[in-house]
């Protein structure tokens, strides 16, 4: 099992965009336990990996308890820098 840091990028080069809320529900089955497994917490591994230039927002809008949600996705070169370094 990789780490849930590790995980969530992973998850980005296997979709065409997601916000912080797909990546918790597609993880949820393998990470369920984990307490890192929080919007919280997955925000910021999101948002890490878009400062170092491995992701890009793409578009947001409002969930329907008025809540912003952020989307974002991996380019070319985030993509194959994350495929890279984590493997399958």
């Amino acid at each position: 099992m990789k780490p849930l840091n590790y995980a969530i990028l992973k998850h980005f080069t296997t979709v065409k965009e997601a916000c912080a809320d797909d990546v918790i529900e597609a993880l949820k089955g393998e990470y369920g336990s984990f307490k890192a497994l929080n919007k919280k917490a997955v925000i910021e591994s999101i948002m890490t990996g878009e400062a170092n230039g491995l992701l890009e927002e793409t578009r947001y809008d409002m969930d329907d308890k008025g809540e912003l949600r952020v989307y974002y996705r991996a380019h070319a070169e985030g993509a194959a820098t994350i495929n890279s370094y984590i493997k399958d």
